[in-house]
């Protein structure tokens, strides 16, 4: 299968999505001429399963191998977190041609992604995403953060990775909760530009009968047909993150695309303290977003109501919890699309095309968000 390839301004690097892959981590890394030291960075869900054999491997390879291991959950993306990455990096003596490893979710990608951009003004960092949700999304693009006390992701640095390594074998250690999230942000690849994957994710769960009750999208090692078909559905939804990032590098224009669906969702994603995953809440998001282009005449009824019984059909729920509406407007003040004091809203016109929208009154807003 040929690989992906995201070109920026910047920097290109590979985008390698297939089973099996954390096996070719040596060859890779040799091939981009990274020989130093290898600071392997995850979270306790993917310590033994993973990390462990692949820094084996690693070192039967020759390499040099520090592994640190943060407490899984959103919450590590702090400043203190940070500060003890670094910590453990100098204290470690580490050099400017020694190289990140992120294994893990979103949390470890964007917290190791950030460490790298910032120790000794920047080091190479590979991302190596165990999660749908890191492999559709956060691993590429080299978007890299933490969160603040008044916002989600409101601190960080742009900081492309070398290399991109997504082993889809990984989906089958996830929990079902885990793995459906990811498929949020699949979806919503498909509503901003990929008809053709839209549909696609709508075939098959036709095809299997999924339902509210019988949610899709599940990972089974046994049923190699579907495995299949969801590693290409997987591939394709990259593929539209890796395009959107090749043109639009810094978020100025195409990417902010990227982010329907988490202007509600990130202010109730932090209202919940957490307790909502990205992906349920970006489903939330979608919904409600849906439900604003619909209000101001851009979409219609039965891209609101496709999009809804998609997401339902792949587990998804996308009643929005009883927050207070001026909370919820407030985080959303604070998101980082907003320009000239006015939130930008990533608003689908089709299924495949989204425009932004600066010009939402805020009546409707909170008609929607009530409703």
């Amino acid at each position: 299968m040929n690989n992906l390839t995201v070109t920026t301004s910047s920097a290109s690097y590979p985008v390698v999505v297939q089973a099996g892959a954390l096996a070719s981590l040596p060859a890779h890394l040799d091939a981009l001429g990274l020989r130093g030291v290898l600071w392997l960075i995850c979270d306790g869900a993917v310590e033994a399963r993973y990390a462990v054999p692949l820094a084996a491997h690693l070192r039967a390879a020759g390499s040099t191998v520090h592994t640190y291991r943060v407490p899984p959950g959103d919450a590590s993306k702090n400043p203190a977190q940070l500060g003890e990455l670094h910590t453990w990096m100098i204290a470690g003596g580490i050099e400017r041609r020694d190289a990140v490893l992120a294994l893990g979710g979103g949390v470890v990608g964007d917290l190791a992604g950030f460490a790298a951009a910032t120790i000794l003004r920047g080091v190479a960092v590979v991302q190596m995403p165990t999660t749908l949700l890191s492999m559709v999304d956060a691993a590429v693009g080299g978007k890299t953060g933490i969160n603040h006390p008044l916002g989600k992701n409101l601190i960080g640095a742009f900081h492309q990775p070398r290399l991109v390594l997504a082993d889809t074998d990984t989906l089958a250690s996830l929990p079902p909760r885990a793995l459906r999230e990811g498929w949020a942000e699949v979806i919503k690849h498909g509503v901003i530009r990929d008809a053709g994957l839209f549909g696609e994710l709508e075939q098959l769960a036709e095809a299997r009968g999924w339902s509210e009750s019988a949610p899709g999208g599940l990972w089974d090692p046994a049923d190699a047909a579907l495995t299949t078909v969801l590693s290409d559905l997987i591939r394709r939804a990259v593929a539209v993150k890796v395009a959107v990032v090749s043109i639009d590098e810094f978020e100025r224009g195409e990417r902010i695309t990227l982010n329907y669906g988490h202007t509600v969702g990130h202010a109730v994603e932090q209202l919940s303290r957490y307790g909502l995953l990205h992906g349920e809440a970006v489903a939330v998001g979608m919904h409600a977003e849906a439900r604003i282009a619909q209000h101001m005449g851009i979409c219609d009824g039965d891209l609101v109501g496709r999009q809804a019984a998609l997401l339902h059909a792949y587990g998804l729920e996308i009643t929005l919890p009883a927050y207070d509406v001026d909370a919820i407007l407030a985080l959303a003040m604070r998101d980082k699309k907003v320009q000239a004091k006015k939130i930008r809203w990533v608003l689908p016109t089709s299924v495949g095309a989204v425009q932004v929208r600066d010009d939402v009154p805020e009546e409707l807003l909170r008609r929607v968000l009530q409703a």
